[in-house]
């Protein structure tokens, strides 16, 4: 793939990482992976809150995580295809990359971290439209920070942000209703996890909820 067109960004960009501090890059280095921790985080709380909800906010919650790991396997094919090698070893004249150069073999285009990033940050958005203002801006600084520690270029972040928002898109609206109705089965489960896991609902919530208190104003 002919990555000149991005190379002199790539270049601008990874020169600015080095005129940065030492604990802005160090930060840079932790953040790029860690923020695929703070998704996961942000998968579970989103669906241990769900558990209250009705089963239209279960369904998205559950579909969050399962949109994402269909965009990483999108994002994967297509880097297998393109074989773009990665920049920190090929742009003649660019700043020595933060963090470790990965691998011949481990291509460039497009950016996982960013597809599962682009993925997590609309995934989450449909399931909690209020957590948009947080996962959007997560995805974007985790995207640019694989182009600052020097392993992707522009076009790889930028693409991978796409692709996976589009096929998290996708998989929300495809799944959705058989989720919701996977819901509801399991919900009327007795059996102890598929209690625990998709929790009590909106309607037995309130219930529980409505009979603590008329208890408490007993006693």
């Amino acid at each position: 793939m002919d990555s000149s067109s991005t190379a002199p960004l790539y270049r601008d960009i990874t020169d600015f990482a080095h005129d940065m501090p030492s604990w802005v890059q160090h930060l840079a280095e932790i953040w790029t992976e860690l923020g695929l921790l703070v998704f996961g985080a942000l998968f579970i709380t989103g669906w241990w809150r769900a558990r209250q909800a009705d089963d239209r906010a279960l369904a998205l919650a559950v579909l969050a995580p399962l949109a994402t790991a269909f965009a990483y396997v999108g994002s994967e094919v297509l880097k297998s295809v393109v074989d773009e090698e990665r920049p920190c070893r090929t742009v003649v004249g660019a700043a020595a990359s933060l963090v470790s150069c990965p691998p011949t073999g481990d291509w460039s285009f497009p950016s996982n971290h960013s597809a599962i990033a682009g993925a997590a940050a609309i995934a989450l958005a449909i399931a909690r439209p209020r957590l948009a203002w947080l996962t959007v801006p997560l995805a974007l600084l985790m995207a640019f920070s694989r182009v600052f520690v020097g392993v992707h270029y522009p076009h790889d972040v930028a693409v991978g942000l796409l692709l996976g928002a589009v096929v998290a898109a996708v998989a929300v609206a495809v799944l959705y209703r058989p989720a919701q109705s996977l819901v509801r089965t399991v919900r009327g489960s007795r059996a102890p996890l598929a209690v625990w896991a998709s929790g009590p609902g909106a309607a037995r919530a309130t219930a529980t909820a409505g009979r603590s208190r008329r208890r408490r104003k007993r006693h």
